[in-house]
């Protein structure tokens, strides 16, 4: 800011010992910081200093200087007088004397009087007759001041004429705002603004504090008797106390304000409209530390942003940061991409309307301009609310329609249930993709239904890196699949102690990812988990576990069982104890056995699987390790069922494998007798479509569950 105009500026510096040293020498260097504001001359802005104590000291009056190199220096060179604080008398001589070699009231008269409010005599008379002089009057406070005796001092209105010292850049800018508004002073860009926000006055201020009651002896005037009773004890001690307040400032855009520098790299301001970013090593060379990056395909985008008290405030920050430095990485003139913002905690807000921006610059004063809200975490009613009303109500389906897209960011667990208002988005033909914390992760791959549409981030730096990864995965279509369709699926995990726990929980985390591509549910999909080492487990059966959230949590208390295994006697566990209409199997449903395994303990298994085959149950093996093992070979059976994995961490990269494999099996003919349907060593009979039971002796009912009753022998 600069101010130029025809004016008298007159310092009123308080020295006494109130003060103090210290704050006097803060007081010079407000002073000195409000001169470098000022074009001072003898024709354009005149300044002179007084000094106060117990009695005013004109330090130099506004003719002496014509330069501000010369007002700053003698201004550093003036002394801490000391003494009471008599700011009624240092008043009472600008009455008497006017502002010394001023211009006599022919251009506005600014005192700016800095002190810390606590005068020892009457102010508040000689104040109101310079005011009413037409002096405009800055009280601006040091220390710790008596903020009640500088609203008085001030000029009308208090709020802008009433500042503190202590923070200089804030008190000058406070300062300069105020004359900017008489046309005093303008600032250098016109983009600058003068705002109002709220901000909070502090003091420091002894009270009176009833610490308890103390025996005490008093006189009684009926009696010559001393009564001894309990008197009240007070201690005094000093307390900060803060006062609400309304602050005006003038803020002016800069070039790093938009966070233009992206992927972590840092802002470094040349001048008022040039930067330049420093960039990580990943990043050096690219512009704005951002890699070359646009979204090509036509989509909707409404990024979803948790606001609740659980995501603490530097977490909804830093999404924030996150969707800013997206969109000025990927969003061009000529993107056919839309992209809204809204935010939630117990409602949903949507504080950006897809598309309802000018340009990216907009979008991203938009974004600033969102506030914090605090409150419940309930991610499963914003996702029903977006689906609802997040895309506006716009009636075009089909291929009229984007894309339509929802990211959903956060770094906390829901309080509400989330898997119905997902699956109720993914029915309105929403994609939902999902960036959060690792502790976020299985909740959000529930809500995306898939792994794959789910990044997570290990540091708040991580998350900036998501970037790429959410721009390709915005315009990838995904393949069409089998999800929808029923099947029985078993997985067995090879627990022995030739994997070792470490790799058998990289196991665990692969099989809940695969079961994630799959509707869990009695009427679809069925997953059962069997593991084997020690002994064969069946940790829980076809029909144990409903839903997807029941089996994703049972997946990951599986035991690790150690000891050295057998996959056949596994398999035929499987197939005498899992894969059977009593423990949940239904006829006439695909049914499908995958086994993870080493390799090791896999010499007994080819008769067990081919058993298996021989029933109906396809058997896919996936090995892991550098070596393909024979015994696996021999396993893969007439269709090649085998998925070679090289290490334990490579599982991720073959998930899209098996799930292929899977939707072919699920395309084979299924026999409704196979397996067998019959209990009880019954023979299943195909006949019409449909099947029946043929019983031995002494059973009976439709699957030959009851045993026959026989009359009394005579």
């Amino acid at each position: 800011m600069w101010c130029s105009a025809a004016v008298d500026v007159l310092f009123l510096l308080d020295g006494s010992h109130s003060v103090g040293k210290g704050s006097f020498e803060r007081s010079k260097h407000f002073a000195i910081t409000v001169c470098d504001a000022l074009d001072i001359s003898p024709q354009r802005v005149r300044v002179g200093v007084l000094q106060f104590s117990s009695a005013p000291h004109l330090e130099f009056p506004l003719d002496s200087f014509s330069t501000r190199q010369e007002v700053k220096a003698k201004i550093k060179r003036m002394v801490f007088k000391g003494g009471r604080t008599e700011t009624g008398l240092a008043l009472k001589y600008l009455l008497r004397t006017g502002f010394p070699g001023g211009r006599n009231g022919s251009v506005p008269q600014i005192l700016i009087l800095v002190t810390d409010g606590k005068s020892q005599g009457h102010v508040v008379l000689p104040a109101k007759q310079l005011k009413e002089r037409g002096v405009t009057v800055f009280a601006v406070g040091v220390r710790f001041p008596r903020w009640e005796e500088l609203h008085t001092l001030a000029s009308e209105p208090r709020e802008q004429h009433v500042l503190l010292a202590e923070q200089v850049e804030d008190a000058t800018n406070g300062l300069l705002s105020t004359l900017s508004r008489s046309a005093i002073c303008t600032t250098t860009s016109p983009d600058c603004r003068v705002r109002a926000h709220p901000c909070e006055r502090k003091t420091l201020e002894t009270v009176r504090e009833l610490t308890g009651n103390a025996l005490c002896w008093r006189g009684s005037r009926r009696t010559s008797a001393v009564l001894a009773t309990l008197c009240p004890f007070y201690s005094w001690k000093r307390v900060f106390l803060t006062y609400p307040a309304t602050c005006y400032r003038t803020t002016c855009p800069g070039p790093c304000d938009s966070q233009p520098c992206q992927n972590g790299g840092t802002c470094v301001p040349e001048g008022l409209d040039r930067y330049h970013c420093l960039c990580p090593l990943a990043f050096r060379g690219e512009a704005n530390c951002a890699p070359k990056l646009s979204l090509e395909c036509r989509i909707d985008v409404l990024f979803l942003l948790d606001s609740s008290t659980g995501a603490t405030l530097e977490g909804f920050l830093r999404a924030k940061a996150f969707v800013k430095r997206f969109v000025q990485a990927v969003l061009s003139e000529d993107s056919r991409a839309r992209v809204g913002v809204a935010r939630y905690s117990k409602e949903l807000l949507v504080a950006v309307p897809v598309g309802e921006y000018q340009d990216v610059p907009h979008l991203v004063r938009s974004l600033d301009d969102i506030p914090f809200s605090g409150g419940p975490t309930l991610t499963g009613s914003a996702l029903w609310q977006a689906a609802k009303h997040g895309f506006g109500n716009t009636t075009r389906t089909g291929q009229h329609r984007p894309r339509r897209v929802v990211v959903l960011l956060t770094e906390s667990r829901s309080q509400d249930e989330v898997a119905g208002p997902a699956r109720h988005a993914r029915a309105r033909e929403l994609l939902l993709l999902g960036v959060g914390s690792e502790d976020t992760r299985t909740e959000l791959e529930e809500i995306t239904g898939s792994p794959k549409h789910v990044m997570v981030y290990t540091d708040p730096q991580d998350l900036f890196n998501q970037i790429p990864e959410l721009q390709g995965k915005l315009c990838s279509r995904p393949q069409p699949g089998c999800q929808a369709q029923s099947l029985d699926l078993v997985f067995m995990l090879d627990a022995s102690a030739s994997v070792g726990p470490e790799n058998f929980a990289q196991m665990q985390s692969f099989v809940r990812s695969c079961a994630l591509q799959f509707d869990v549910n009695p009427d679809v999909t069925q997953v059962g988990l069997v593991v084997y080492g020690s002994r064969v487990q069946t940790v829980f059966g076809l029909d144990t576990h409903p839903t997807r959230t029941a089996v994703l949590r049972a997946m990951s208390q599986a035991p690790y069982l150690g000891g050295a295994g057998s996959a056949g006697m596994a398999l035929l566990h499987i197939y005498d104890k899992v894969m059977t209409v009593q423990r949940g199997a239904r006829p006439g449903v695909p049914k499908a056995v995958v086994m993870l395994t080493s390799g090791r303990g896999a010499e007994d298994a080819a008769v067990p699987a081919q058993k298996l085959r021989n029933n109906g149950v396809s058997v896919l093996v996936v090995g892991v390790g550098p070596v393909l093992r024979e015994a696996l070979r021999r396993l893969a059976g007439p269709r090649d069922s085998l998925i070679h994995v090289a290490t334990y961490s490579d599982l991720r990269y073959h998930q899209d494998q098996l799930i292929e494999w899977i939707c072919g099996e699920v395309k084979w003919p299924v026999s409704l007798c196979k397996p067998s349907p019959c209990m009880n060593e019954g023979t299943c009979v195909l006949q019409h479509g449909s099947y029946r039971c043929e019983c031995r002796d002494g059973w009976e009912g439709p699957h030959c569950e009851n045993r026959a009753l026989r009359g009394d022998a005579p």
